[in-house]
Parts: structure tokens; sequence; C-alpha cells
């Protein structure tokens, strides 16, 4: 009888899990991974590996003999973490820059406040944000290393973004936005082909991992803010196209914004969390210091995600 576990109705039983759900996650970020692997070859190996293996090394060892609680890297939160974050970095980046952003993702932004289901802030994003404030040269380093995919001169040079910040819209008429669909020259290694990250949204959607509001409600607010701005005065603000295509947008409106811990659990909580994200994100690349605001803006609303929760809660089960 001491194994039998009573509660209340209503009783709902799923197959669904939280092992499950990360899995396929996982998943889904496979076709940005294997585009990044083959485009920049043994440098992205190497930080996809140590930023996994130091995801999952630190989680295990805090787990263990910090908080003395069960072992959670088998539900695969972890390697997500790890794959977040290195696709959120530069392919040349140091492997011990990798180590200090696994460590601020784990043992700061994630273990310090409980672990898995009770972080305010998404965990990859923390790292990434410390990184680069932290080391801003190597995270601004746009070498591009041998791919597996052909030889490839080295080259150098700022993401469509920071060219379009310090050389204002002509320096960009150059680039082909079909290029830019499936192989964006320039950026963290997870930014290179919008397709590969689509492919990944199609596969959560199909899988009802997420739900599309948050990610839709970004788009639709970066491409309706920068098209009234383009509208005013194309010469000196970037068209709707270019802002969705370039930066960490299609990363971080698919994979970080909609993570189940930092994100709001009611749709209409979701519509104005993904709204809040898109308007600071253009603030930023307009008008702030910063050629890209992604980042900041998941932190910023992450941090309203408890009020947003509070205003559009849902019905309680048997109440009108």
């Amino acid at each position: 009888m001491d194994k039998l576990l009573v509660s209340p109705s209503p009783h709902l039983h799923t197959k669904t899990s939280t092992k499950s759900l990360m899995r396929d996650v996982v998943i889904a970020l496979l076709p940005a991974v294997v585009v990044s692997v083959l485009f920049y070859g043994w440098s992205e190996l190497l930080v996809l590996g140590v930023s996994v293996a130091s995801c999952v090394l630190l989680e295990y060892l805090i787990t263990k003999y910090l908080l003395k609680g069960t072992c959670t890297v088998g539900d695969w939160s972890a390697v997500i973490t790890g794959v977040l974050l290195a696709l959120n970095l530069p392919a040349t980046t140091p492997w011990w820059v990798v180590f200090i952003g696994a460590v601020v993702a784990i043992g700061v932004a994630k273990m310090t406040f409980g672990g898995l289901g009770q972080n305010l802030f998404n965990p990859a994003i923390v790292g990434r944000v410390f990184l680069l404030i932290s080391f801003p040269t190597y995270m601004t380093d746009w070498t591009k290393p041998q791919g597996f995919i052909g030889n490839f001169d080295a080259y150098t040079g700022a993401t469509p973004l920071g060219i379009a910040k310090e050389g204002g819209v002509a320096a960009i008429e150059g680039l082909d936005y079909m290029d830019m669909l499936f192989m964006n020259i320039g950026g963290s290694a997870g930014e290179l082909s919008a397709i590969a990250l689509l492919a990944g949204f199609v596969y959560l959607l199909a899988r009802k991992v997420i739900r599309p509001y948050i990610t839709v409600s970004i788009w639709v607010t970066v491409a309706v803010f920068s098209g009234i701005f383009w509208a005013i005065n194309p010469a000196e603000y970037t068209d709707p196209i270019f802002n969705l295509l370039t930066g960490g947008l299609l990363l971080g409106s698919i994979f970080m914004a909609t993570d189940y811990v930092t994100s709001p659990m009611s749709n209409w909580g979701g519509v104005v969390f993904g709204v809040g994200i898109g308007l600071i994100t253009m603030l930023i690349r307009y008008f702030g210091a910063y050629p890209e605001g992604v980042s900041f803006a998941i932190l910023i609303m992450n941090s309203v995600v408890p009020l947003l929760n509070k205003w559009f809660h849902a019905k309680k089960y048997g109440r009108a």
C-alpha cells in the first residue's frame, strides 16, 4: 500500500515525459548541428563536445555532491543546454571559454535555483550573455574555420547585423537573401542556416512539443516594427526579411524563448511574452549599442514571466 499514490481527480494519463520532450528538442536541433559541423568542421565539433560534456558533468557533480539529490542528467535538459550554448558561440571559441560558459549556465543559472523547473532565466542564454560581456573578443571572432564540405579560405568579417550597424543599409546592399536563408556566413554556429532551424521548428510543432504562439508573435512583431521604420526611411533602417533571417532571431525564438520553464504557461501570456521579445530585440538592433538584441530581450522577458502567469492564468478545472 505504501507504493500507491492517492490524489484527487481529475486523473490524466499520458506517455509524455520530461525525458521524451527534451529528446524531441535534441532531435529538432540536429539539422542546425549537422549544418554547423559540416561548415565549420573540427572546430565546431570541439565546441559542441566541450559544451555538452561540461554541462552534463557539472549537473551531475552539483546534484550529487552539493544538492545531494537524485541525479537528473538522464532527463536530457543538460544536453540541450550544452547544445544551445554551443550554437550560440562562434566556432572559434576556445575550449576554456566554452567551459566557463557551461559553468555559468548550469552552475549559476540552473542549479543555483534548484535545477530543472525552478530556474527563472534560460541557462544557455545566461551563459552566452556572460561570455559576451566577459570575453567580447572571443565572442565576436568571426574567422571561418576549415569545414568538411569544401576548402574554404579563412574569412574574417562582421555579421550582417554588424555590417548594417557600422556601415548602414548601403553596406548590405550586396547581400543575397536566398544565400542568407540557406547558409548565412558570419555569426554564431547556430545562425548559419535558417532552413535548418525552420525544419526543427516544424518538427517541434508536429510533435506538439511547443505551441506556435510565442515564436510567431516574435516574428510578427519584428516584421511589423522593422516594416514601419523601413517604410518611413529605407535608407536608414533594414527591411523585415533581413531582420527575420539574420542574427539569432530564429534560434532564439524557436528553441530558447519557448523553454517550458522560463516562458508563460498560457497562450495569451505567450503572445505578450513574444511581443515583448520582438520589441526589445528591434529597439536594441536599431537604437542600442549592440547589433543584436535577441539574448538580452529573452532574458528581460524571462523576468516578467511570473507576472504574465499571474495576469493570464488559466481557468481552474471545474470553474466557469
